[in-house]
């Protein structure tokens, strides 16, 4: 299905706002599953300046379209001009994924706006695709900003035992008191790493921060030197480059290791699904952004 060729006076909208957009896997992702379902719908970016935020949303309902991800700088901003979010979206502090509802064009509100957050699904899914067992394994989540508050409220529902180190404790803190309804939160200083890692077992763990990230590949957060737990998994957020140096020295230590692309898919699976009611093939998703299974 060519998806220029689809696009008429029946295409269905969805889009991504952020600020910048131009980098993102998403409208590759997305166009794609809806081709291969034969959808007649398109998945638009849509660079939208802060300042600009309020005014977009509300033309994201005028020109009706369905919905739309969220991704930097708007994941937190967006919360207060939604009417509706869901309980893990609301804890974890950041919407991903907006479903705009169309009610009667009668009524004073005819668009409901509802914000979720699926990269705490889309995190699970990916362990489970990796066969990767969380339930009451110790997990050491590295950082303490929005990733690692998905990531946290994720291993929660799974039933882990959860540490946070990060390098400002007072943020670790604040992201321990504000989960302690669904889980007891064991948090630390990035400088008492090797202490953390000489007394868990088999942990997993994750690397939410941007350590590693192109262009500065050289980077990592974990300490040259210091031995992984044996039989760690070791799973890094970051996935360009596809090999951070975080996972090679997790690697030359005989861990096994993944990076986020699956978790960046399986996210993108779900809220597709929210708007469109289908579930799209997650490995049309990944071909999509040039990457194929070996």
């Amino acid at each position: 299905m060519d998806i220029k060729q689809a696009i008429d006076g029946r295409t269905q909208l969805i889009g991504l706002i952020g600020w910048p957009v131009s980098h993102s896997f998403s409208p590759a992702m997305h166009n794609a599953a809806a081709a291969a379902l034969g959808l007649n719908w398109v998945y638009i970016p849509l660079p939208v300046r802060p300042k600009d935020l309020e005014s977009a949303l509300h033309g994201l309902s005028s020109l009706g379209f369905h919905g739309a991800n969220v991704t930097v700088p708007h994941k937190q901003a967006v919360i207060p001009y939604l009417h509706t979010i869901e309980d893990g979206a609301r804890l974890i502090g950041a919407v991903n994924t907006i479903l705009i509802n169309r009610g009667s064009r009668s009524n004073e509100n005819p668009w409901q706006l509802s914000g979720y957050n699926t990269d705490w699904l889309g995190f699970l899914a990916d362990l489970e695709a990796l066969q990767v067992e969380v339930g009451r394994r110790d997990c050491l989540v590295l950082g303490a900003g929005g990733s690692a508050r998905a990531v946290v409220y994720g291993l929660a529902q799974a039933g882990a035992r959860v540490h946070v180190l990060a390098r400002r404790l007072a943020q670790a803190a604040q992201l321990a008191s504000d989960f302690k309804d669904v889980a007891s939160v064991q948090i630390g200083s990035l400088p008492d790493l090797a202490a953390y890692a000489n007394e868990l077992k088999a942990p997993l763990i994750v690397n939410t921060t941007p350590l590693g990230m192109s262009p500065q590949v050289d980077r990592s957060i974990w300490p040259d030197r210091q031995p992984f737990p044996a039989d760690s998994f070791v799973y890094d957020l970051v996935y360009n480059p596809a090999k951070t140096r975080f996972m090679q020295q997790a690697l030359d230590s005989g861990c096994r290791t993944s990076n986020g692309l699956g978790m960046l898919i399986h996210q993108g699976a779900i809220a597709f699904e929210l708007w469109t009611g289908q579930k799209p093939d997650n490995q049309i998703m990944k071909e999509s952004i040039g990457i194929a299974d070996e």
